[in-house]
This record gives structure tokens, sequence and C-alpha cells, in this order.
């Protein structure tokens, strides 16, 4: 009979001991069946990226507030067959070389492509992602890079940061004509709509709801608005001085939505070689905030430098 020469008590620490194990990020992105991605905080869902081949447009949806609610909804809450294409939070444009890519009905799809990239972090996680934007007829009329980033604040506030590279394609210029629909816009949640449960609109100027802030310029508009019984939570759409309209005009609506409309002054042309990049973040918060509030967000939103996104291959 052979007996071990190793001590019992070495084996139990060989088997329970990990060598250098690494730290475990607390925010991390996770890849999920159907063409999804959710973002997470120690397992809690903070917000999802949809890009199944089966829907018109990416979104993001749920967008989880502090109380555990999403602020943001799909569809308009009293009109949801002719507004089906307000996906909670969304990139589009209406005029695209004349073609639209806003309303469901428009013709044209932005289909993705590929994932470049899923990171995780202590605070905070990123994905970049490659999509097409195609004609009715199947040609692509635009390409686009956009790297979604989380950072997680305290008291469950979190960012997300949109960074989009358009570009067209090779020998065609695109344009972007004049519109106040696109390039990125938010569904909020019915509770928090002017109209259907008294929210509130305020702008970076002081301005109130859409009386007047419709179509006026500005640094950043926020909309809050109840979304418990207890609760006031918003989100906060900041526009980069890096962008070439900036400060951008603010599309909004009492009925719940707001938009960034980049080309409503003027319309953008993109040549083959030289992509536009843009730069937006959605602030989700507590509280109805104060002006001040949201202006120390964009202030620190400002500073940061857009990240270099490599030619969509």
């Amino acid at each position: 009979m052979l007996t071990s020469l190793v001590p019992a008590a070495a084996h139990a620490a060989s088997e329970t001991e990990l060598p250098a194990a690494q730290p475990v990020p607390d925010v991390q992105v996770l890849p999920l069946p159907d063409g999804q991605a959710s973002f997470q905080l120690l397992g809690r869902e903070l917000t999802r990226y949809h890009f199944g081949t089966l829907q018109q447009r990416p979104f993001w949806y749920p967008v989880i507030g502090p109380s555990g609610r999403s602020l943001t909804r799909m569809g308009h809450p009293e009109a949801p067959e002719s507004h089906s294409h307000h996906n909670s939070i969304w990139i589009a444009h209406n005029d695209v070389n004349g073609v639209s890519f806003w309303a469901d009905h428009g013709g044209g799809r932005i289909v993705h492509q590929r994932i470049d990239l899923y990171e995780d972090g202590p605070h905070g996680a990123s994905m970049i992602t490659a999509n097409a934007w195609q004609a009715p007829d199947g040609r692509t009329l635009l390409l686009d890079r956009r790297r979604a980033s989380v950072e997680v604040q305290t008291g469950g506030q979190w960012c997300l940061y949109v960074d989009l590279q358009l570009e067209a394609p090779p020998g065609r210029p695109v344009t972007l004509g004049s519109t106040p629909f696109g390039l990125i816009a938010v569904r909020m949640a019915k509770t928090i709509g002017v109209h259907d449960g008294g929210g509130r609109i305020l702008d970076s100027e002081g301005r109130l709801n859409e009386k007047e802030i419709f179509r006026k310029p500005a640094r950043w508009v926020d909309y809050s608005g109840p979304i418990t019984n207890t609760a006031r939570e918003g989100i906060a759409l900041l526009d980069h001085p890096s962008n070439p309209s900036f400060p951008t005009p603010f599309h909004v609506r009492d009925d719940g939505w707001m938009g960034a409309a980049l080309t409503y002054q003027r319309p953008l042309t993109i040549v083959p070689g030289k992509p536009l990049r843009l730069r937006y973040a959605i602030w989700i918060h507590a509280n109805v905030v104060r002006r001040d509030e949201v202006d120390k967000q964009w202030q620190a939103f400002a500073k940061s430098e857009p990240p270099l996104l490599t030619p969509h291959k």
C-alpha cells in the first residue's frame, strides 16, 4: 500500500487557494443572447444595449435610475403606433442623402455589423460597435463606429457616454440634411413627462418646458419628474463643445422626449476619409436637480477628450 508523503493540510491549501487572483471589476458589460449586452454594477443592470439585426436601429433600454426603475420607455405613451421609433435612448437621423432613418416606415435601417470591444473596470465599462446605415435598396449610405461607456457615481447615479464616428463610404460623400430629428434622442418614462406625470424640462439657459426650450440652442437639457410615489429622478442630455453644431438646438416635447438636433440649423456633409466625430453624455440622476448641479456635470464633461476610434473596416 502506497502512502502519500504530502500532509493532508497541504492538500487542503492547494485546493482552496488561488494564485495571485485578479480583482473582479465592479462594472461589467455582459454579452447576452439575441443581440443584447447588459451594463451592470455588481450584478445589477444599469442599461442594456439592443443591437439584434431584426431591429430598425440599435438602442439602450432600460435605463435604470437610483430607485431601480427605468427612466425611459419604448414608444409614445399615447400614440405608440405612430411613435414606435421612440426607442428609449437611440441614434438616428431623418435625412441621410434623402433617406429617413428616423421613423420605422422611413425605409432606412441602421444594421449592426460587429462588436470590436468589451471592456470592464472598477468604475465603468464600455463597448465599441460598428454599424451600417442601409437604404431600402441595400446600399450603405453611412458607416458608424460607436463607443458606449457607463461610469458609475454615488447614490445610484451614473453616466452613459456616447462617442460616435460617422464615415462616408469610399468614393461617396454623404449629407445629413437639415432636420430637427436626429442625431440622439431620449424618450422619458410616462410619469416623468410634463403632460402625463407633472415633470419638468430645464435647459442650460434656465428656460423651462417645451414652450421656452423648443428648438433653442443649449449646452444641455434635463428632464426630471416622479418615477415612484416618493422618488423624483431624471436624465440630462449633455452636448460636447467639440460637436460641430455646439451649442445644439434641442427638440423637446412636454409629452416626454428630448433630442439634440445636430443639423437643425444647417446640413452637414461628410466626405470620404474625413469622419465626423461626435460626443454626448446622458446623466442619470436622483431628485429634480438644480441648474448648477447639471452645470457641474457638464463642466466636467466639457473638459473630457473624445476618444479616437479607428476607421470602420
